[in-house]
């Protein structure tokens, strides 16, 4: 104790030592300088230096003052969706995706969700792949057409809209002279309808090599695709049942690539409604995240009756005053608070007994309460 106190005064008044009395202890024959017993106190770190006589320095450690705390947003709002999502690399039974990371919203991005289907096929198929910018999705079919598109998942587990969407279709060899697919077909339509037939026409595709041949299905709104026949030319009359009569084509070429498919076109059989009857359906809309001002919420429809629907527009009423600004999976158009959605390409039919899903991102001011009343093609669902 004494020996440190006595450093400490060396230190910050080396000159006093000479001048100033001190009480002293002898303890043997060493002479050692003590202060008084009134005067021991804890150390105190000066913040200034004290009045000292002429010719002495202060010397004071330099004081870093602290820094001001910096506090990570926690307002809970999803990260922004990837962007520039690519097929770099497509395979008979594999596809390499690449794209841009999402903006980060309030939390970290912690993961990529890869959501995929296969055309008139009612499967969806969710890979998660970490936070990275480039997968490989394995176990695809070959000649077979695929619709990829990849969300952001916050660590709190808040999910982005969706990336822009990339079609596929994988080869029917990874060798040979030729791995490239046709170009689809456009234009298909059906005229001459009678009660039992429809010629279905199309205009013709293109390919790097040639085109040998078109293929015609008949689709069963589920999953279930039957080859009717290969055409050279294009046009084919196809027979007309009483149930579903949904049909779409693809080109071949001479490695046996198939395009990514023409339609499909829906045909009503003469003598019957143009219109169909109105669809037993049930709606989910949730909300999936919520923030000041914005919104993230996911609609399911749910086909609950014996048959197909083909083509769909789904109507509601916002309870509060909320903007779309995009959708995925869906179209979108908004008048006040009335809202229509339709149907894409890759999801215009829900089988008997399944559903689709969609989503939405919006803004609200007052109000983001949820919708409770829904119609399905003008009925009540």
């Amino acid at each position: 104790m004494v020996g440190g106190r006595s450093n400490l005064v060396r230190r910050l008044l080396p000159a006093l030592v000479a001048v100033v009395a001190i009480p002293t202890v002898v303890t043997g024959a060493a002479l050692v300088t003590m202060p008084a017993a009134a005067s021991i106190a804890p150390p105190t770190v000066l913040s200034t230096c004290p009045p000292l006589p002429s010719g002495v320095v202060c010397s004071l450690p330099p004081v870093t003052p602290p820094s001001s705390p910096t506090t990570p947003s926690t307002t809970p709002f999803p990260p922004g969706p990837p962007t520039n999502l690519a097929a770099t690399d497509v395979r008979t039974g594999s596809v390499t995706l690449t794209w841009t990371a999402s903006t980060r919203g309030c939390c970290p991005i912690a993961s990529y969700e890869i959501t995929y289907t296969q055309a008139f096929n009612d499967i969806v198929w969710q890979v998660n792949v970490g936070n990275v910018t480039t997968a490989t999705i394995t176990t695809l079919s070959r000649t077979s057409q695929y619709r990829f598109s990849v969300a952001a998942r916050d660590d709190q587990g808040r999910r982005s809209a969706l990336s822009n969407g990339v079609t596929v279709v994988t080869p029917a060899t990874d060798t040979g002279p030729d791995t490239t697919p046709p170009q689809a077909p456009t234009g298909l339509a059906a005229g001459s309808v009678t009660a039992s037939s429809a010629v279905l026409s199309w205009s013709p595709s293109t390919d790097n090599v040639g085109i040998t041949g078109y293929q015609v299905y008949k689709f069963d709104g589920l999953y279930i695709s039957t080859l009717l026949a290969t055409v050279t030319g294009t046009t084919y009359t196809v027979p007309l049942t009483s149930t579903y009569n949904i049909f779409y084509v693809r080109a071949r070429d001479a490695m046996g690539n198939l395009s990514a498919a023409a339609g499909p076109v829906s045909v009503n059989r003469t003598g019957t409604p143009s219109t169909p009857p109105p669809t037993a359906c049930r709606v989910t809309y949730t909300t999936q995240s919520q923030w000041a001002g914005g919104f993230v919420a996911a609609v399911t429809i749910h086909n609950i009756g014996s048959a197909p629907v083909s083509g769909w527009t789904l109507g509601f009423t916002f309870p509060g005053d909320q903007r779309i600004t995009n959708a995925w999976n869906s179209t979108f158009t908004q008048s006040g608070a009335a809202v229509t959605l339709g149907n894409v390409a890759w999801n215009e039919v829900i089988p008997a007994g399944g559903s689709t899903s969609f989503g939405m991102q919006g803004a609200w001011t007052a109000s983001n309460a949820v919708p409770t009343s829904f119609s399905l093609n003008g009925s009540p669902c």
